[in-house]
């Protein structure tokens, strides 16, 4: 079983992006389900997303990062509501770590480690 890990930087700021809230759903046989949220912190980390000891199913999870509520928060036009990331595990014992960079006209992602 695997694990999870994520985290937000703001690139047009170069700081980490604080106050946005992430939801984790798995796909299933009768569609998404919905895992956890949380929102991340300070450094851009969402601390116990999952519970501790909690490990992942190979599988095709999807990360809702909802962006909109960041931009408004910081009284900033964003083009991007919220940035969706599916992503599948298939890997047994491995960690997966997948990061945001955001501005308000764009984004990036990419498996980290």
């Amino acid at each position: 079983m695997s694990t999870l890990s994520t985290h937000v930087l703001d690139t047009q700021s170069g700081r980490p992006a604080a106050g946005v809230p992430i939801t984790l759903e798995f796909q299933s046989a009768e569609g998404w389900r919905e895992l956890t949220r949380g929102t991340t912190n300070a450094d851009g980390r969402v601390r116990d997303f999952l519970p501790t000891g909690t490990r992942l199913e190979p599988g095709v999870y999807r990360m809702t990062f909802h962006t909109g509520e960041y931009f408004r928060a910081h009284a900033l036009r964003g083009f991007y509501p919220y940035v969706s990331v599916v992503f599948e595990l298939t890997a047994p014992e491995e960690h997966y770590h997948v990061p945001l960079l955001l501005s308000p006209f764009g984004y990036s992602t990419y498996r980290g480690s």
